[in-house]
């Protein structure tokens, strides 16, 4: 069985990423360190505790995910459920890899181009902070109703929309996975007829209304599968390595 070092893969995967870049809530990168050698890593969304057990059962060396750990302004203390998350790591030599804005925005592999090639939408300028929102063209004829239709279908859970009308037209979709609902305004702002996310929060409401923009939140978990199974097929080509992406389920 093939197999990688540790730090070849960090280096491959900060020179593909490039999180030096980005002004990031959480550290990106190797968050813990485990065995040298890895030969077999799991991917997933969030490195919550079902997630290490999956990848403890599976035999992983490594698992890599969107969701870390150590977030800014989080309580320090190694206690309760994040002592338990660390023990399981240390205590089996597992690493654990995080990559959060960066594996968003990845032109290629990210969450956005992910969600994107999935909907049937191009990509056509960027907006908002950092650059993390994406604006394009939906397919030719496109309605509130057909682009729910399709994120549904892709997606495996129909989203929560907040439209005049599900006949609207959309000739400009704007989206920005996860939690990115402050990007609305720009979005508005952007030109967008619909702005895709994966949450909502009571403003939003509002906005929609009293601008006519429709917004859809399909789901943090839901719009953000895409990166960590594209990126964990980047290294499975680039090593060889066994990479196995497991699914987790959220309803949020």
């Amino acid at each position: 069985m093939s197999s990688v070092n540790r730090d070849v893969l960090t280096q491959y995967l900060d020179d593909l990423l490039k999180p030096e870049g980005f002004k990031d809530y959480c550290p990106n990168g190797l968050q813990v360190e485990g065995r040298d050698e890895i030969r077999s890593l799991v991917c997933g969304v969030t490195a919550n505790q079902s997630l290490l057990d999956l990848a403890l059962k599976s035999g992983a060396d490594a698992i890599l995910v969107h969701h870390g750990w150590f977030w800014r302004g989080e309580n320090g203390a190694v206690t309760g459920i994040k002592r338990n998350r660390l023990k399981t790591l240390l205590a089996n030599d597992i690493n654990l890899y995080a990559y959060h804005l960066p594996l968003d925005a990845h032109p290629v592999l990210g969450n956005n181009a992910g969600l994107a090639k999935a909907a049937g939408w191009q990509q056509t300028g960027l907006f908002g902070e950092q650059n993390l929102g994406c604006i394009g063209t939906p397919e030719a004829g496109s309605t509130i109703k057909t682009l729910t239709d399709r994120l549904t279908k892709v997606l495996g859970r129909a989203p929560f929309v907040l439209a005049e009308s599900m006949d609207q037209p959309v000739r400009r979709v704007a989206w920005c996975t996860g939690g990115a609902q402050s990007y609305f305004e720009a979005a508005i702002q952007a030109g967008a007829d619909v702005f895709v996310t994966g949450e909502v929060s009571e403003p939003m409401v509002h906005l929609a209304r009293e601008t006519g923009v429709a917004y859809v939140a399909a789901g943090h978990h839901a719009t953000e599968r895409f990166g960590v199974q594209a990126l964990g097929e980047s290294i499975a080509s680039q090593f060889g390595i066994k990479v196995t992406y497991l699914e987790v389920d959220s309803p949020v």
